[in-house]
């Protein structure tokens, strides 16, 4: 009987610890969102746009740190919304 044996590849924790940010980015940048929406003075307005301009920047960052970590891990990636926001 022939035995085969198969190397478990470790997970990489950076890119784990990266996954786990990206959502949470995701979740802030919808928060921003619900806030703009719901802002009425025009200060507030303008303060919720630069919250989601810097989530946006912070959620690109992070899927383009995954896709350099790991090209086809990202296709696997679970996102709710859009991959890249602009």
């Amino acid at each position: 009987m022939k035995t085969t044996f198969f190397k478990k590849s470790s997970p990489d924790m950076e890119l784990i610890a990266l996954k786990a940010e990206l959502q949470s980015a995701q979740g802030d940048l919808s928060l921003a969102y619900r806030k703009f929406d719901q802002a009425v003075d025009p200060e507030l307005v303008e303060s919720c746009i630069y919250q989601i301009k810097a989530e946006k920047a912070r959620c690109n960052y992070l899927i383009r740190a995954i896709k350099e970590r790991s090209p086809e891990g990202f296709a696997a990636l679970r996102l709710e919304s859009e991959a890249v926001w602009t």
